[in-house]
């Protein structure tokens, strides 16, 4: 399930590097205090949820951090 990112974010993750081709690991903080590990998130834009995650709303999210780059 994908949630389209708000214009913040967007920009955020555009001036990071990618993960790989395509797409950034990210690790994300809800309102509520929870933190979501290890999602991924296309072209910078869409958010890849787990089907667990399918009531989330981009309101519920306070916070993104990318995930360190692995250098190979």
């Amino acid at each position: 399930m994908g949630i389209k990112l708000t214009e913040k974010w967007v920009e955020y993750l555009c001036s990071m590097p990618e993960s790989g081709m395509g797409y950034q690991i990210i690790d994300v903080k809800l309102k509520d205090g929870r933190v979501l590990k290890d999602i991924s998130v296309l072209n910078a834009q869409e958010l890849e949820l787990p089907p667990e995650y399918k009531d989330l709303k981009i309101e519920d999210i306070e916070d993104v951090k990318l995930r360190k780059v692995r250098k190979r």
